[in-house]
């Protein structure tokens, strides 16, 4: 594997506003592995994308727009529901928005007649995650600053609640065993709940504060990454409650970490947006320093392609691709 200075973007989307959030669907549910949802001050994009990774013939990437859904209120956070489907007929899209007047809306939609969505209320303060239960997904788990973690289902009725130390900052299901729940604190406890019993059943501990970002590794689940203070953190919950490895990664303070859905070594991390740029880098466990390094104008939102070794960034009306190697 080469080390790579600083690059530009493999490819970039142009958008109409800026992008706030940008999630591809992590599923594979039939022909939906390229779908791609974005959202900004006041709409979500659904489209979908194919790159020249993936087929040959295509000259870097290849983009259409499915549908644009009106939202109203500044998208702040996005999960996809593993019931999306292209090959359905009618196709079925879902997928559930977190926004800055601290509601949930459901969105489902099958690309024609049916657009609608439910608003699910309870949180009293900005909600910094959600997530759909990977294997069914007939429940939403969200985190907020108002201290609670909340388990909803599909009707828009709170079935778990559970009180935390400080403002919940992520929100994780495990991939395989849909009773497991991560919870990451801004206080450095990254703690693990059983939906069936409510009771936390392990617990985790960083070093440093505040932690801004955690991710369950879909590789291989005794991994948990995180970036906290200026640093990213990996634990191997099978050792310790605290962490393996720690390195420093961002000057500015860290904001955002996620795993690569391919490979147990490699994840992004992105560090607060300064004045005009966001730094944004690409790590691999078995390189001391980042295998790449990016910058996107005030970018925000960061996510892993199902099946490439590619991760978005969104920012000022443009969505950034970037390619690396595993």
């Amino acid at each position: 594997m080469k080390q790579d200075a600083t690059r530009n973007p493999a490819y970039t989307v142009d958008c109409e506003d800026f992008v706030h959030v940008v999630e591809f669907n992590p599923f594979e549910s039939g022909d939906s592995g390229n779908l791609i949802a974005y959202g900004g001050n006041n709409y979500v994009v659904i489209g979908i994308c194919t790159f020249q990774e993936e087929e040959a013939d295509i000259d870097g990437i290849q983009y259409k727009t499915l549908r644009t859904f009106h939202h109203g209120v500044r998208l702040d956070g996005l999960a996809w529901s593993p019931e999306t489907r292209l090959d359905s007929l009618p196709p079925i899209i879902k997928f559930c928005t977190s926004a800055s007047d601290l509601k949930i809306r459901l969105f489902t939609s099958d690309l024609q007649d049916k657009n609608e969505y439910k608003v699910l209320e309870g949180h009293s303060d900005f909600i910094n995650s959600l997530a759909f239960d990977p294997k069914e997904g007939q429940e939403i788990a969200s985190v907020s600053d108002d201290h609670t973690c909340r388990i909803w289902n599909l009707e828009g009725t709170q079935t778990a609640h559970f009180v935390l130390h400080s403002p919940g900052m992520s929100v994780c299901w495990h991939p395989e065993e849909n009773f497991k729940l991560m919870v990451a604190e801004k206080n450095g406890t990254i703690r693990f709940y059983d939906l069936v019993t409510h009771q936390a059943i392990l617990s985790l501990e960083s070093e440093q504060i505040p932690l801004m970002s955690a991710h369950w590794c879909l590789k291989n689940t005794f991994k948990v990454g995180a970036v906290a203070g200026t640093d990213w953190l990996i634990w191997d919950i099978t050792r310790s409650s605290y962490p393996q490895e720690t390195r420093p990664v961002h000057t500015d303070r860290a904001c955002v970490f996620r795993w690569s859905a391919i490979s147990e070594s490699l994840f992004a991390t992105m560090g607060y947006p300064g004045k005009m740029t966001s730094q944004f880098q690409i790590h691999h466990l078995g390189h001391p320093q980042p295998i790449l390094a990016g910058s996107v104008a005030v970018g925000s939102g960061l996510s892993w392609h199902r099946t490439l070794p590619l991760c978005v960034m969104g920012g000022d009306r443009k969505l950034s691709f970037w390619v690396t190697e595993v």
